[in-house]
């Protein structure tokens, strides 16, 4: 521990980040540099940097990572259609790659001996920031308090922060809310408290980012979504930033009722985990990309890319987003979108995204071959009988075999 000069803390500012932050002081004895990341939370970060101050750290990094979030981490992961386990939009797996990034940055600009996080021996969060550390950085050290120490319950943090002095936040009710929480501007999500019970209902007003779709308005809204090489670039022919564009969508989407989802999925380190998530934004981006991508993309194409999402979703859930295998992914995923380009209009109500229409000048979809009327010999449905009796062969030589297939 006396080797360790200098730790790079990620911290909210919250209780358990600044229990860390004094226990880092305490038991390694060294200096603790603190890194906030701002991707879109939603929470002031100035009080990170005042609590910070008042424990001693001298060298505080609040970085507004916004618009690096989205450009380089969601968009490229929705040109994949990326879902994990049929669901889950990967709102907080996204966010640790970049947040992994730049702690070893900042370890490098202060020369820091260390990274330390918050996540814990429980989850996956401590698999993503690590593999991501490591394959940046090949031989930094991490320090994951919630390995090490013996406060393993909710009563011996709360005895350590009396004892330090480290105040206790509650929010304007007077009280904390009864779960864990994690936001950013792709998603907020939900765990523990009730959320244990896989079979109990979340209450009502659990959900903060959207209105539940009883309450939604009802009339429908529609947007028009401009698509340049798989990415949303303008909303209703308004261009805008990445990442205002998933804060717009976030806002029409809550608005309706888009985006809860309630989910028990398959944590990387072995266990089952519930919880609920609130990704507006992304529900219609995912929704919307599909549709672009129906009408520009080669079906050969098309159903190569998903064969291979749910191995690229698995590679990001399970922290493998600087791996090779998910590099070389991504080139494919993205050659594959150089065609994805159009406008997507939408009809936004009651917690659904309905797609009203589609168009693209790159679009290799042709109404005189697919149309029902007359096709002016675009299409000779003569050919099919050849088609149907080659892909056929197989099946009548199998028959004439005698081989029971009922």
């Amino acid at each position: 521990m006396s080797q360790i000069k200098k730790v790079v803390l990620a911290y909210s500012g919250g209780l358990d980040t600044s229990i860390i932050l004094r226990w880092l002081q305490e038991t390694y004895g060294c200096e603790v540099v603190t890194f906030t990341a701002d991707i879109g939370q939603g929470e002031e970060l100035e009080p990170a940097r005042a609590k910070a101050l008042a424990m001693g750290v001298k060298e505080i990094y609040i970085d507004d990572l916004r618009e690096e979030f989205v450009r380089d981490f969601v968009y490229p992961m929705f040109r994949a259609n990326a879902v994990y386990e049929g669901e889950y939009l990967l709102g907080t797996s996204i966010a640790r790659p970049l947040i992994a990034k730049r702690l070893v940055e900042i370890a490098k600009e202060v020369g820091g001996d260390a990274i330390s996080h918050g996540a814990t021996g429980k989850g996956n969060d401590q698999v993503r920031f690590e593999l991501g550390a490591y394959a940046l950085t090949p031989g930094i050290k991490v320090i994951a308090p919630w390995r090490e120490w013996d406060l393993n319950s909710r009563e011996s943090l709360m005895n350590y922060a009396a004892q330090h002095n480290i105040p206790i936040d509650f929010n304007k009710a007077g009280k904390k809310s009864p779960y864990s929480m994690d936001a950013n501007l792709l998603h907020i999500s939900y765990e523990g408290g009730g959320l244990e019970d896989p079979y109990w209902e979340p209450e009502e007003d659990m959900w903060r980012w959207t209105v539940s779709p009883e309450k939604a308005p009802d009339a429908p809204q529609y947007i028009e979504l401009t698509y340049r090489k798989g990415d949303i670039v303008a909303i209703d022919g308004v261009e805008m930033s990445p990442a205002t564009v998933l804060a717009t969508l976030n806002q029409l989407g809550g608005k309706h009722g888009i985006g809860r989802l309630d989910l028990v999925e398959n944590r990387y380190v072995g266990m089952k985990s519930r919880g609920a998530y609130e990704t507006p934004g992304g529900t219609i981006m995912l929704k919307a990309h599909r549709a672009i991508e129906s009408i520009t993309l080669d079906r050969e194409v098309a159903h190569l890319k998903d064969e291979l999402m749910p191995r690229y979703a698995s590679l990001i859930y399970n922290g493998y987003w600087w791996s090779p295998e998910r590099l070389m992914l991504q080139t494919m995923i993205d050659e594959s979108q150089q065609y994805v380009n159009g406008v997507v209009r939408a009809k936004l109500y009651k917690g659904n995204v309905y797609i009203a229409g589609r168009k693209s000048d790159d679009s290799i979809f042709d109404a005189n071959i697919a149309t029902f009327e007359d096709d002016r010999g675009a299409y000779n449905q003569k050919d099919a009988e050849g088609f149907i009796r080659l892909n056929g062969l197989r099946l009548r030589i199998a028959a004439g075999k005698g081989r029971k297939l009922i």
